[in-house]
């Protein structure tokens, strides 16, 4: 397979991801808010700074609002990790790989860009914010089963599933971040209502809480919710969970080499020192230096396939 027709199925799903979880978090910040004495600068620097876009806000001179900090992760075109710009780059990488991928995805695909930018063409304000970002989520989803109900189970199909799980593990990191080492109040809060309700908040953006009631009712708590998202298989945006769809995919794409692939080594790394440990284990060691760790664990295992699959050539 070209390495530049890889490249741009990995990216289109990547992008696409992102957009998706950038709505997500949004929601997570915008709910832990609401349980927080600070100010809005503080919660929302908070936000960006775990999304990874603060130090571009910072560049762009603009002054520490929620409205500015809402504006630059919906719509902002300075900013490369905006919903409105992945959109636009999932749909450029859509376009050069036309050829790749089934007429209903670019369909979807189009129409999910179409209706972005008619979403997102002037400031959301807080009254439409719940409903732009439900629609967003929607839209994503439309393209991620028409990718599921029309692609063939081959290599391109691959680089979308492994562009997907890359881009959604990192979102989950990065969403515990948000609660558990910035925007908790104080270790005080631990164990009270208020960290209750945040933990809730955590659950709901990574679409978590009925899986989670029903594996552990209403009583569990902040270590149960860790490692639900952390270490269990069966949630669909855990660490674990993404993981292991990393190893399958980059399994098919290798099944014909006589050896595993240095993508390969590094997940199986990754998934060694960090997801084999129980969850008590974790917060010993500080679950932000964890994430963090996990964090720069995926983005080599990023710039190891990029190199294995020769993007660039």
């Amino acid at each position: 397979m070209l390495g530049k027709t890889a490249n741009g199925l990995f990216w289109m799903s990547r992008y696409l991801e992102r957009a998706e979880n950038t709505a997500r978090l949004i929601e997570t910040g915008q709910r832990i808010a609401l349980t927080r004495l600070g100010t809005d600068d503080e919660e929302w620097a908070s936000v960006l700074r775990s999304a990874g876009v603060l130090k571009g806000f910072e560049a762009s001179g603009q002054a520490l609002t929620k409205d500015a900090a809402l504006n630059w992760m919906l719509r902002a075109r300075e900013n490369s990790s905006s919903i409105l710009t992945c959109i636009e780059s999932a749909r450029q990488n859509a376009r050069l790989v036309r050829t790749a991928i089934t007429g209903e995805v670019w369909e979807a695909i189009n129409a999910t860009y179409m209706t972005n930018q008619q979403l997102l063409s002037r400031k959301v304000s807080e009254r439409d914010l719940p409903a732009v970002l439900r629609q967003i989520r929607q839209n994503t989803a439309l393209v991620r089963g028409m990718i599921h109900g029309t692609m063939m189970r081959n290599e391109m199909y691959d680089f979308l599933r492994i562009g997907t799980f890359l881009e959604r593990a990192d979102n989950t990191a990065r969403i515990l971040d948000v609660k558990y080492y910035v925007l908790l109040p104080s270790v005080d809060a631990v164990g009270s209502s208020i960290d209750n309700v945040q933990w809730e908040s955590i659950l709901r953006s990574v679409s978590a809480r009925g899986g989670f009631r029903m594996e552990y009712g209403a009583g569990a708590g902040p270590q149960e919710i860790a490692h639900f998202l952390i270490l269990d298989k069966r949630m669909p945006r855990s660490l674990a969970f993404c993981v292991s769809k990393l190893k399958d995919n980059l399994r098919y794409l290798n099944a014909t080499a006589p050896r595993p692939s240095e993508a390969q080594k590094k997940i199986d790394q990754l998934e060694r020192r960090y997801l084999l440990h129980d969850v008590s284990a974790i917060f010993d060691f500080g679950l932000h230096e964890y994430i963090q760790d996990v964090l720069r664990g995926l983005s080599g295992i990023s710039r190891q396939i990029e190199i294995d699959n020769r993007f660039y050539e």
